[in-house]
């Protein structure tokens, strides 16, 4: 019994595999709930994620990736050694060699740490692939041809923007700035205006139910239950569209200002390529509404929204396990 190439999306929010052969086989979100007094993993993914902001005082569920890269090198270990078994991809004598997406300005520390949870939770080889370039993949766009593409993938916890031609990236900034960042924002408005508590649950589902980010393109509102500040006690409120969007308005102009200079930065004939072709958007953060609007409007070129966003740098890992042979030349030459 042979083991299979896997292909992994290592986000901050959601841990995509997909099996070479297969497809996508898991999309669980980045939590790991663990036993404080015993350090016991008690459990991960969605299981995990249901008991964020709900747990006893032993009991913390943990995100063990922060924008990008690893902030609990064993929870992460543990996470993805949980996840690899689950989808039982191990050989009774051989390990899967694993190719891992990583935003593009990681630090060469930060990428060995990547390497090193991935070997021990059961990799027999691993590779690491920039995200923006395997999210363009995964997007159905055609890399290798000498011609402008541009890609930005709104992750998590980081959003990459990157240039690419003949293969490779031309130019390219991360910054930490994605969906985490939009969840957070908007706690703090509601804190802020109506001196109400709420946790990270309840502000993911006003970003996905009524947030927007293009001023006058959502007419929509939700009823949110939280703490009170002064009183203590529970209280409803209703949140609306135009709301949300003032409240965002900060965080994404910094994805679009890091997409304007990476188009700054592009050789004149890329950027020629880019106007006809238009700019891919990727990623489970791209999802939020207005988002493609938005950035057509501020950058001036057309703006697409791929097919299933979300499953963009994953479905890219495993074009690119078709190709592996070709990267383990790469990698030793």
């Amino acid at each position: 019994m042979f083991s299979r190439d896997i292909g992994i999306d290592l986000g901050t929010a959601n841990v995509l595999i997909h099996v070479k052969g297969k497809g996508v086989v898991l999309n669980e979100p980045s939590v790991v709930a663990m036993d404080r007094s015993t350090s016991k993993v008690l459990e991960v993914g969605e299981a995990a994620r249901r008991m964020v902001g709900r747990t006893p005082g032993n009991i913390e569920a943990i995100r063990p990736l922060k924008d990008g890269v690893i902030a609990d090198f064993d929870v992460t270990e543990a996470m993805l050694k949980y996840f690899i078994d689950k989808i039982s991809v191990r050989g009774m004598f051989s390990k899967p060699r694993m190719l891992i997406c990583c935003p593009t300005n990681i630090t060469k520390v930060e990428q060995k740490a990547i390497k090193e949870a991935a070997e021990k939770s059961g990799g027999k080889k691993v590779y690491l692939e920039e995200e923006p370039k395997v999210a363009a993949i995964g997007a159905g766009m055609d890399i290798f041809q000498p011609s402008g593409n541009m890609v930005v993938d709104v992750g998590g916890g980081t959003t990459d923007v990157a240039v690419l031609s003949m293969g490779d990236i031309v130019t390219a900034q991360s910054i930490k700035m994605a969906g985490d960042k939009f969840d957070q924002e908007i706690l703090n408005y509601v804190k802020r205006e109506y001196k109400l508590l709420i946790g990270e649950r309840t502000s993911e589902d006003i970003k996905m139910h009524v947030a927007t980010v293009f001023k006058g393109s959502r007419n929509e509102s939700i009823d949110i239950r939280g703490r009170d500040m002064v009183s203590g006690l529970p209280r409803t409120i209703t949140i609306h569209s135009d709301e949300i969007e003032r409240a965002l308005r900060e965080p994404v102009s910094l994805i679009t200002q890091a997409a304007k200079n990476v188009l700054e930065k592009t050789p004149p004939e890329l950027s020629a390529d880019i106007i006809d072709r238009g700019v891919i958007l990727t990623g489970g953060g791209a999802m939020l509404h207005g988002m493609d609007q938005l950035l057509s409007e501020e950058l001036k070129v057309p703006v697409f929204l791929a097919d299933e966003p979300m499953h963009c740098v994953a479905a890219g890992t495993g074009i690119m396990l078709e190709n592996i042979d070709k990267i383990e030349k790469k990698s030793i030459v």
